[in-house]
């Protein structure tokens, strides 16, 4: 069976973390329904750990930010429109989203016959039962089925789809972008496009790495002029990611595990920047944890890494390969949240969330960004 039962057993060490201190107020109208004009359009509120202070700043003048020598990491994961309608017989309808395939630990080597997902209402996904698939205007998919198998410990559903031909072209052509809860409105053709970054290659994830959805081609290659090198790594980001901490202690919250790859062409150039002694810039909290858990496997230098992490980065982590952290807005009560004030301090953080709702900053993932340095 593929999924996290494979999960690597790294944890860090755990400090007593209340989720009532990674609270904050944010009105309804600062959370961003869709990306801005241009992806570089959008504005950088620039954080300095040293100096404990923040800078107002456009993002598309990131190249004043970071200097010949840096290395922006990237997550080259691609979001697929896991999001798919279907109708019991009753005519109830029920939404399934599609998280990973039990077919094989990478979802581009899988089949995608038999899914791990989640389904709402789960009333209306019970085992046994087969429910018809739509495509995308809301018309019935010819010959498109999908059967509940199980139910998962996780609350979720063991589901295998029978459609006609190969299931992720069916996949691709049927199912909606898994735009995330917070997003009020159906996904919409500019969505595939925009929410997607320009350097996604690896099919596998059911949300964006949306730190990397404000770089342009050509801004990727202004910053290779200016000498900041890029370097690749992968990991398919879950549905978890949006998962608040109900908890009231961080040290009781479990992660939902996501596989991920670190390769020969980015652990070369990793070690390259550290003997250089250049900073390692994580594109968003989902490349932290890519190179935060791979350093747990790293008896020295780095070497190519596969596999699943359900590492949990707060406030007390000892952070191995970061230097420094571009990321968006993040949920209250968040895993993200806790990573990010992990990185800069948690009063840093806040006062600069603070700072960005009162100035009119744009959030989350169609956001605006940080770049913490």
């Amino acid at each position: 069976m593929a999924g996290p039962v494979g999960a690597d057993p790294i944890r860090a060490h755990l400090l007593h973390v209340r989720m009532d201190d990674f609270d904050y107020e944010l009105p309804a109208e600062r959370i961003a329904q869709r990306p801005a004009d241009r992806r570089d359009a959008s504005r950088l509120l620039v954080v300095d750990r040293d100096a404990g202070s923040w800078t107002d700043a456009r993002f598309e003048g990131i190249t004043e930010r970071l200097r010949p020598g840096d290395l922006l990491v990237v997550n080259e994961t691609e979001v697929f429109p896991a999001r798919l309608a279907a109708r019991r017989s009753s005519g109830a309808t029920v939404e399934i989203l599609l998280v990973r395939p039990r077919d094989g630990e990478d979802p581009e080597a899988a089949e995608g016959l038999e899914w791990d997902a989640w389904a709402r209402p789960g009333r209306n996904a019970r085992p046994g039962e087969t429910l018809a698939l739509f495509d995308r205007g809301g018309s019935p998919a010819p010959g498109a089925r999908v059967e509940i198998l199980d139910r998962l410990e996780s609350g979720g559903r063991r589901v295998r789809l029978d459609v006609p031909g190969d299931p992720w072209t069916w996949i691709e052509a049927h199912g909606h972008v898994p735009l995330p809860p917070y997003i009020d409105r159906p996904d919409e053709p500019q969505d595939r496009e925009r929410y997607q970054t320009v350097y996604a290659r690896h099919r596998g994830a059911v949300a964006a790495p949306t730190a990397g959805l404000h770089f342009t081609p050509e801004l990727l290659e202004r910053l290779a002029a200016a000498g900041v090198a890029r370097a690749a790594v992968t990991l398919h980001v879950g549905p978890g990611t949006f998962r608040p901490v109900k908890a009231e202690n961080a040290e009781d919250h479990r992660m939902e595990a996501e596989w991920y790859r670190v390769g020969p062409e980015a652990t070369a150039a990793l070690a390259a920047t550290r003997a250089a002694g250049g900073r390692v810039v994580a594109v968003g909290t989902t490349v932290v944890r890519t190179l935060e858990s791979a350093a747990r496997r790293w008896e020295a230098d780095p070497v190519p890494v596969e596999g699943w992490t359900d590492l949990f980065i707060l406030p007390g982590h000892e952070f191995r390969w970061v230097d420094a952290l571009l990321t968006n807005f993040h949920l209250p009560r968040s895993t993200l949240l806790l990573l990010v004030s992990a990185f800069a301090g948690r009063d840093l953080v806040l006062g600069a969330y603070r700072h960005a709702v009162h100035a009119g900053y744009r959030f989350y993932s169609y956001g605006d960004a940080m770049l913490v340095v």
